[in-house]
């Protein structure tokens, strides 16, 4: 009983269950036919199912994933429609004579190897043949979509006018046989390797090159250009490499190479034990100090970690005399005059002298 007596809300027709519930049906019966045009009609059921439907969200939940099925199930249906043509009535094989004559020498069948699956099906059931089709990698993978295929293999039996295709997705190599695994690339051991060497493998690996990404190793580098590496190929060397060696290398993969360069003025010249975890320039650590707890400054902007002095780039003091001690100093920092000595933190020698970038850093001795 209304209290308020007023009249229901009526809802518009295509807002009501029955019409969304027909709308889910029509998926099946337009996947049967096409699994293009199913597909589409499904992508409009799922919207109408969670924009007019007047459901609870589970229930919405569970008409999105019926749609799915329904589309399968239409699909599935639609193939074996397609493998299982029904006989011809026509007046040739009405004839026992014609029928007798046809059997005694069947038509071979074209090879279409390389073709897509759905073209090659078609052209087969033009000739008289019934198609199948199978997953020609050892995985034995349903094939939904046979215009996303490529036909490897076929074995066609002209007594019975039947050809069943193997075919792997389109843009997988075929196995050697069918039934045989993809014959994906293997990834080469390219560590250590210098970047033109690196390359020259993966090459030959038959791997994309298009699917590398380069990285640098250290924290305080950008990360190369693929033309920036190929212009001193020989300067950067493989540190890391992904996947791992002997990995299979399908078409999706994406292959990382990261890469560390040093040449006779670096102060680093050796891979890092971890990725990300190391500073080609110790100065550049932020949490890098010096003797007295202080942070240290960003060897980039120029600023000097070492003795007192000036902190003005390559004019900055080193604290001592040309050719004498400047005391406790840090690796990386700027420093003056060229050929001054000093001893880092730990007690190793160092020496004022040019850096990667021309400008007098301690260094080694």
């Amino acid at each position: 009983m209304n209290p308020y007596n007023t009249p229901p809300v009526s809802c518009p027709w295509w807002r009501t269950t029955p019409a969304v519930l027909g709308l889910l049906v029509l998926i099946a019966l337009f996947g049967t036919f096409s699994y293009t045009l199913g597909f589409f009609v499904m992508i409009a059921a799922v919207v109408a199912v969670w924009v007019v439907a007047p459901w609870r969200k589970r229930a919405k939940l569970g008409a999105t994933l019926g749609a799915l099925v329904l589309l399968t199930i239409g699909g599935e249906v639609g193939a074996r429609l397609d493998h299982d043509p029904a006989p011809t009535t026509d007046a040739k094989s009405a004839d026992p004579s014609r029928v007798s004559t046809d059997a005694a020498s069947p038509s071979p069948l074209a090879d279409f190897a390389g073709q897509p699956l759905h073209r090659a099906e078609e052209r087969a059931r033009s000739a008289g043949y019934r198609a199948g089709h199978h997953d020609a990698a050892e995985d034995g993978r349903t094939i939904f979509m046979r215009s996303l295929w490529t036909v490897c293999f076929q074995k066609a039996d002209t007594a019975t006018k039947t050809v069943d295709f193997a075919a792997v997705r389109t843009g997988e190599p075929c196995p050697a046989k069918d039934g045989a695994p993809l014959p994906w690339p293997k990834m080469p051991d390219v560590v250590g390797a210098t970047y033109d060497a690196a390359v020259e493998e993966l090459e030959q690996a038959d791997i994309d090159l298009d699917s590398v990404t380069l990285d640098d190793v250290y924290l305080d580098v950008d990360a190369p250009s693929v033309d920036e590496a190929a212009e001193n190929g020989d300067e950067w060397r493989v540190c890391f490499q992904s996947p791992d060696e002997g990995t299979s290398v399908p078409s999706d993969t994406i292959v990382h190479l990261d890469l560390g360069r040093w040449t006779d003025a670096d102060l680093v010249q050796r891979c890092p034990s971890q990725k990300d975890t190391t500073y080609k320039i110790p100065a550049n650590d932020p949490d890098y100090a010096d003797d007295n707890g202080d942070s240290s400054a960003n060897a980039d902007s120029g600023s000097r970690i070492g003795g007192g002095g000036s902190t003005d780039g390559d004019s900055s003091s080193s604290g001592g005399s040309e050719g004498g001690s400047a005391g406790t100093v840090h690796p990386g920092a700027f420093c003056s005059p060229s050929g001054a000595t000093g001893t880092s933190r730990t007690g190793k020698p160092m020496v004022c002298g040019p850096g990667s970038d021309g400008r007098d850093r301690w260094r080694s001795a």
